[in-house]
């Protein structure tokens, strides 16, 4: 083998490898190029800030993807837990309780989740979608469908800075931190990849699989928790009517980052490159003056593109499995 060849191996070895990393450093180039206003300072700080919330939700999903599940439920419970926190902030002018309050509520409704799909084996989809309209419900009651105004330093965890980096941005990168610990270095996030691998076979193995997807719903609850008292901190105020759809943009950065919908493979350093696909996808068509309709058209090709990639990936490995050992 020349070395010429020996390169072009190594080479589409690395893009395989790291395919994500390669699309998102090649959007990143793109944009650069289609507008001279996107690797300004402030521009770059603001993709930071406002995918935070899409991010943090995304390591969530991701969790629950790789072991078969999903959460459809993570934009109604943002805006309750948002709108409480800001509530208990608002009524007792503690702002760790309001951040304690907050956080135990999404893990409550996650927990009805958990008990949901681990307990009595409900699919995740339905039991998701059922939490969707309680906590909608639930938040449209609580706040009377009126919005909560006046926040005062409630404001801090999604537009303060320590030092020169946005809080938001802290958050987001200590929950990568914390998500890729789970799923890499504990049994607990073993156990996910096998059950969503192989379900039969991780029972087989010993693996208390109704004891792993509950406390997997319960890590997506801290998740979301956090991701909705950032996000309304963000927006300035407690809009129980907002979080809309922020289900779909976590679930879209998953996929993209190498999540895959049937199970057993996912990454947290890939979710975190995919939601930065989209991220910078969305500001530099803002940048642009894209009209915002092409905007969702736009983003509901990325999806179905996603899927497709995802399929043919999981087509890929069953070919793989299923070649005959020689001899």
């Amino acid at each position: 083998m020349s070395k010429n060849d020996t390169l072009l191996t190594r080479i589409s070895a690395f893009v395989s490898k790291y395919s994500i990393l390669v699309v998102l450093a090649a959007v990143f180039i793109i944009s650069c190029i289609l507008n001279s206003h996107f690797l300004s300072l402030v521009n770059l700080t603001n993709i930071l800030r406002q995918n935070a919330v899409v991010v943090i939700l995304a390591f969530g999903e991701t969790a629950l993807i790789i072991s078969g599940m999903i959460d459809l439920s993570s934009g109604a419970v943002i805006a309750f837990t948002g709108c409480f926190s800001i509530w208990v902030f608002k009524f007792t002018g503690n702002i760790a309780l309001a951040f304690t309050a907050g956080l135990a509520l999404a893990i409550a409704f996650n927990a009805i989740s958990g008990l949901l799909v681990s307990v009595y084996k409900t699919p995740a989809f339905i039991a998701t979608l059922a939490i969707t309209t309680i906590a909608r419900g639930s938040v449209l009651l609580f706040t009377r469908g009126q919005d909560i105004y006046q926040i005062g330093k409630f404001v801090v965890f999604g537009q303060g800075n320590l030092s020169f980096i946005p809080v938001p941005v802290i958050f987001m990168f200590a929950m990568l931190i914390f998500t890729w610990y789970i799923l890499n270095h504990t049994r607990f996030g073993r156990s996910l990849y096998a059950i969503g691998g192989n379900e039969e076979a991780a029972i087989a193995s010993g693996i208390n699989v109704s004891r792993v997807k509950f406390f997997c719903y319960i890590l997506n609850g801290f998740l979301v928790g956090l991701a909705g008292i950032i996000f309304m901190s963000r927006i300035n105020a407690g809009i129980p009517g907002s979080g809309s759809g922020y289900e779909m943009e976590a679930l879209t950065a998953a996929i993209i980052g190498g999540t895959s919908f049937s199970g057993g493979v996912g990454s947290a350093v890939g979710t975190l490159a995919g939601a930065f696909i989209v991220g910078i996808i969305n500001n530099i068509m803002n940048l642009i003056g894209i009209n915002p309709y092409i905007q969702q058209i736009v983003k509901g090709i990325i999806i179905v593109l996603a899927v497709i990639l995802d399929l043919r990936a999981k087509n890929r490995r069953l070919a793989v499995k299923e070649v005959p050992a020689e001899g």
